[in-house]
């Protein structure tokens, strides 16, 4: 990795936590004078209204890293156009339902909707190395590149989603994982994908501090979903796009934790023959306050076990 790539990382790192740190203060604000407030109920863990929004802090420090990291001359503009614009699109959709609610059905039409920017910029899973031949690829047809484009964004969008039930918890979750694959891009020659990864972990870490137990703000859907959808695009341009055997297992690691959790919700729900949109609190995350563990450990357990997973695929991805 040449110098000038090393710095272009540093300033995409810092220039998105410098910029959702600073605005963090701004987003809850806003969402305070708007109305924009998360109410306790008996799923949530918090005990008082919080101002959600924070999420629009988050967009801010990535999209400044970007432009500052110099992304623009790095990625093609059509792709990186499609993933901003799906990526803005769907933290749209997450700021109207945290201030008015919108039914579960209806976001999960408008996040398929979301992919379609992605597509249109040629930023899809057409082919898949085999997972079990080196140097050996499926290129699959359109109908089904379209299909598991959309299956795994929408997945991956609603995995971080589903983990952000703790103070600190998706904001970290992300963080790391964008890192590991900011490691694996840089591994593998990606210094757009790594750029991009570096931008949004600085600007999940730079909420952080404002986010972390006791939180004074939520980023809301506005944010999970924008950090949820970027990760997933990300992955699509990156490490599904690696010449090896495991190329396909890499995201599937780095997101272990929070993929595990969505796919066992459903199921989980069904077995209870509950609406597989239902909420509840059977969430991993849950489970383990039930122990009895406190919150703060909970989230640095979860830390730990998503850098592990990080660090098996950057390990697996070298060698």
């Amino acid at each position: 990795m040449a110098l000038n790539d090393s710095g272009a990382i540093l300033v995409a790192y810092g220039v998105g936590a410098a910029v959702a740190c600073g605005a963090t203060p701004l987003a809850r604000a806003l969402a305070t004078r708007s109305g924009a407030l998360d109410r306790p109920d008996a799923r949530k863990t918090h005990r008082r209204p919080l101002p959600t929004w924070g999420g629009i802090a988050i967009i801010l420090g990535f999209l400044a890293a970007a432009l500052a990291a110099g992304t623009v001359h790095q990625m093609p503009a059509r792709a990186l156009a499609g993933i901003c614009g799906g990526a803005l699109f769907i933290s749209l959709v997450g700021l109207v339902d945290d201030r008015r609610g919108i039914p579960a059905k209806t976001k999960l039409v408008l996040q398929i909707v979301s992919v379609a920017p992605l597509l249109l910029a040629g930023v899809s899973i057409e082919i898949i190395s085999h997972p079990f031949i080196r140097h050996h690829a499926v290129t699959l047809p359109t109908w089904l590149a379209v299909s598991a484009t959309i299956i795994w964004v929408v997945g991956v969008t609603n995995a971080i989603n589903l983990i952000d039930g703790l103070d600190g918890l998706a904001a970290g979750v992300a963080a790391i994982a964008c890192v590991a694959l900011a490691f694996i891009a840089l591994a593998w020659g990606q210094l757009a994908v790594a750029l991009l990864c570096a931008g949004l972990a600085g600007a999940a870490i730079g909420f952080l501090p404002w986010n972390w137990h006791p939180a004074s703000v939520l980023m809301g859907d506005t944010g999970a979903y924008f950090l949820g959808y970027v990760i997933a695009a990300v992955t699509i341009q990156g490490a599904f796009k690696m010449a090896a055997a495991i190329a396909i297992f890499v995201p599937l690691l780095v997101l272990a934790v929070p993929l595990l959790d969505t796919a066992l919700s459903p199921v989980r729900r069904y077995l209870t023959g509950r609406s597989a949109f239902a909420a509840d609190r059977d969430h991993l995350h849950h489970r383990l306050i039930a122990l009895g563990i406190s919150e703060p450990r909970v989230v640095l357990l979860t830390y730990l076990v998503t850098a592990l997973c990080g660090g098996v695929a950057i390990w697996i991805s070298l060698t």
